[in-house]
């Protein structure tokens, strides 16, 4: 096939910027299809550890909440092979209050730890938190309760947090920070819930 002479031009333009850039367009293209690859095999991957573990988390809900060893093991097979899916900070929460109502409390304070760390949703973690700082005030251990309370970064708990802050600081005989510790928490629990009149009370024994 005949080219005319501004064609040919054309063509003689492609080749020269074909044989200058034409090693590193395919090496550009070949990169691109190497990561679409590696992420569609990544999303893959994922969701498949998602649906297993979520298998799991639903055998893990149906377990007897007295059989706590079954608890135990059900939980610690999520934990370890699926902790990068939601099920594995959900599943330390179930273990957690079935070593607390069993009187283990180091293992629901331990299970409470790594679920305030490294799960995934953050309602989760600060479920975690407030449990656990329940626990260290029922052991009279305010200053790390308070501290531990302080991690939490859900704006959704913050007025369950004021509120046992509070208490926190009517056990050490601190009213002035009592009552700043309640009058947030007022301002943060939902005004017509049960927690925000228990608030209320507390603020109002104070004086």
């Amino acid at each position: 096939m005949a080219y005319d002479l501004e064609e040919q031009e054309q063509i003689d333009e492609f080749k020269a910027w074909w044989k200058r850039y034409g090693n590193m367009l395919m090496n550009v293209i070949i990169a691109a299809l190497v990561v679409y690859s590696a992420l569609q095999a990544w999303k893959y991957y994922q969701n498949k550890q998602s649906v297993e573990a979520s298998s799991l988390y639903q055998v893990l809900t149906q377990i007897n909440p007295t059989d706590v060893n079954a608890i135990k093991m059900q939980s610690a097979k999520i934990i370890e092979n699926f902790k990068g899916t939601p099920y594995a900070g959900r599943a330390a929460l179930l273990a957690a209050k079935a070593n607390y109502h069993a009187n283990d409390s180091k293992s629901a304070k331990a299970q409470l730890e790594w679920s305030a760390k490294n799960a995934k949703e953050s309602a989760v973690k600060a479920m975690a938190i407030l449990q656990l700082a329940g626990i260290l005030v029922e052991e009279k251990n305010y200053d790390a309760a308070i501290k531990v309370l302080d991690e939490s970064k859900d704006a959704g708990f913050a007025g369950l947090n004021a509120d046992l802050k509070g208490d926190i600081y009517v056990a050490l005989g601190k009213s002035v920070e009592a009552k700043k510790a309640y009058q947030e928490a007022l301002t943060r629990l939902d005004l017509k819930g049960r927690y925000h009149q228990y608030t209320s009370q507390k603020l109002e024994a104070l004086g």
